[in-house]
Protein backbone atom coordinates (compact mmCIF):
# COMPACT_ATOMS: atom_id res chain seq x y z
CA UNK A 1 0.00 0.00 0.00
CA UNK A 2 1.46 3.37 -0.96
CA UNK A 3 1.47 6.28 1.45
CA UNK A 4 0.25 9.74 0.48
CA UNK A 5 2.88 12.40 -0.23
CA UNK A 6 0.50 15.35 -0.16
CA UNK A 7 -1.69 16.49 2.73
CA UNK A 8 -5.35 15.60 2.54
CA UNK A 9 -7.93 18.39 2.59
CA UNK A 10 -8.87 17.20 6.10
CA UNK A 11 -5.27 17.50 7.29
CA UNK A 12 -4.98 21.03 5.89
CA UNK A 13 -8.31 22.00 7.48
CA UNK A 14 -7.16 20.62 10.83
CA UNK A 15 -3.93 22.61 10.64
CA UNK A 16 -5.80 25.77 9.66
CA UNK A 17 -8.30 25.29 12.50
CA UNK A 18 -5.62 24.42 15.05
CA UNK A 19 -5.25 26.65 18.07
CA UNK A 20 -1.47 26.22 17.94
CA UNK A 21 0.03 29.62 18.76
CA UNK A 22 3.48 31.00 18.05
CA UNK A 23 6.32 29.58 16.02
CA UNK A 24 6.19 26.05 14.65
CA UNK A 25 8.74 23.60 13.31
CA UNK A 26 7.76 21.33 10.46
CA UNK A 27 9.74 18.09 10.55
CA UNK A 28 10.07 16.69 7.01
CA UNK A 29 10.87 12.96 6.76
CA UNK A 30 11.94 12.25 3.20
CA UNK A 31 12.38 9.00 1.26
CA UNK A 32 13.39 9.53 -2.36
CA UNK A 33 12.56 7.43 -5.38
CA UNK A 34 15.55 5.84 -7.05
CA UNK A 35 14.51 7.57 -10.30
CA UNK A 36 12.18 10.54 -10.47
CA UNK A 37 8.67 9.74 -11.72
CA UNK A 38 7.56 12.74 -13.76
CA UNK A 39 4.23 12.71 -15.55
CA UNK A 40 4.29 11.79 -19.22
CA UNK A 41 4.84 14.85 -21.37
CA UNK A 42 6.95 16.81 -18.87
CA UNK A 43 10.37 17.75 -20.24
CA UNK A 44 12.02 16.35 -17.10
CA UNK A 45 10.56 12.90 -17.82
CA UNK A 46 13.29 12.37 -20.42
CA UNK A 47 16.15 13.56 -18.19
CA UNK A 48 16.35 10.37 -16.08
CA UNK A 49 16.84 12.35 -12.85
CA UNK A 50 17.25 10.71 -9.48
CA UNK A 51 14.47 11.27 -6.98
CA UNK A 52 16.84 13.37 -4.89
CA UNK A 53 17.70 15.58 -7.89
CA UNK A 54 14.00 16.13 -8.64
CA UNK A 55 13.33 17.00 -5.00
CA UNK A 56 16.23 19.48 -5.05
CA UNK A 57 14.54 21.31 -7.95
CA UNK A 58 11.49 21.70 -5.71
CA UNK A 59 13.71 22.55 -2.75
CA UNK A 60 15.29 25.57 -4.45
CA UNK A 61 11.88 27.20 -4.88
CA UNK A 62 10.61 26.01 -1.50
CA UNK A 63 13.62 27.49 0.32
CA UNK A 64 13.08 30.90 -1.29
CA UNK A 65 9.42 30.76 -0.23
CA UNK A 66 10.33 29.67 3.32
CA UNK A 67 12.73 32.59 3.68
CA UNK A 68 10.18 35.07 2.32
CA UNK A 69 7.64 33.71 4.82
CA UNK A 70 10.07 34.50 7.65
CA UNK A 71 11.07 30.88 8.11
CA UNK A 72 14.43 29.14 8.22
CA UNK A 73 16.01 25.72 8.07
CA UNK A 74 16.70 24.72 11.69
CA UNK A 75 18.43 21.43 10.92
CA UNK A 76 18.79 18.95 8.10
CA UNK A 77 20.76 15.78 7.57
CA UNK A 78 20.82 12.24 6.26
CA UNK A 79 19.40 9.49 8.44
CA UNK A 80 22.15 7.03 9.21
CA UNK A 81 20.22 4.18 10.83
CA UNK A 82 17.10 3.23 12.78
CA UNK A 83 18.11 2.85 16.43
CA UNK A 84 14.55 2.03 17.61
CA UNK A 85 11.82 1.10 15.16
CA UNK A 86 11.51 -0.89 11.98
CA UNK A 87 11.92 -0.61 8.20
CA UNK A 88 9.02 1.87 7.98
CA UNK A 89 11.17 4.30 9.98
CA UNK A 90 13.95 4.43 7.36
CA UNK A 91 14.27 7.82 5.64
CA UNK A 92 16.89 9.32 3.37
CA UNK A 93 16.84 12.77 4.95
CA UNK A 94 15.23 14.71 7.76
CA UNK A 95 14.76 18.49 7.44
CA UNK A 96 13.38 20.71 10.21
CA UNK A 97 11.95 24.06 9.08
CA UNK A 98 10.93 26.81 11.51
CA UNK A 99 8.07 29.18 10.64
CA UNK A 100 7.05 32.23 12.70
CA UNK A 101 3.49 30.87 12.83
CA UNK A 102 1.18 28.25 11.45
CA UNK A 103 -0.46 31.03 9.39
CA UNK A 104 2.91 31.83 7.77
CA UNK A 105 3.27 28.16 6.75
CA UNK A 106 -0.27 28.00 5.36
CA UNK A 107 0.21 31.23 3.40
CA UNK A 108 3.50 29.94 1.99
CA UNK A 109 2.06 26.67 0.70
CA UNK A 110 -0.70 28.62 -1.04
CA UNK A 111 1.74 30.78 -3.05
CA UNK A 112 1.59 30.31 -6.81
CA UNK A 113 5.38 29.94 -7.21
CA UNK A 114 5.49 27.33 -4.43
CA UNK A 115 2.58 25.37 -5.90
CA UNK A 116 4.15 25.50 -9.38
CA UNK A 117 7.23 23.63 -8.06
CA UNK A 118 5.29 20.83 -6.35
CA UNK A 119 5.47 18.52 -9.36
CA UNK A 120 9.23 18.15 -8.74
CA UNK A 121 8.53 17.17 -5.14
CA UNK A 122 5.91 14.66 -6.21
CA UNK A 123 8.22 13.18 -8.85
CA UNK A 124 11.10 12.82 -6.42
CA UNK A 125 9.48 11.41 -3.29
CA UNK A 126 8.69 7.76 -2.73
CA UNK A 127 7.14 8.61 0.64
CA UNK A 128 7.19 11.35 3.25
CA UNK A 129 5.82 12.44 6.58
CA UNK A 130 5.40 16.04 7.69
CA UNK A 131 5.11 16.57 11.43
CA UNK A 132 3.93 19.91 12.85
CA UNK A 133 5.58 20.68 16.18
CA UNK A 134 5.65 23.62 18.54
CA UNK A 135 8.96 25.42 18.10
CA UNK A 136 10.16 24.58 21.59
CA UNK A 137 13.86 25.35 21.99
CA UNK A 138 14.22 25.95 18.22
CA UNK A 139 12.47 29.30 18.69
Amino acid sequence: MSRPIIPSPEQLQALAASKLEGAIVMVNLLRYRERAAYEEGRAEAKQNLSGRAAYQKYGATALACVLEAGGSIVWGGQQQMVAVGDKDDEWDEVVCVRYPSRAAFLEMIDRADYRAALYHRDAGLERTSLLCCSAGTAA
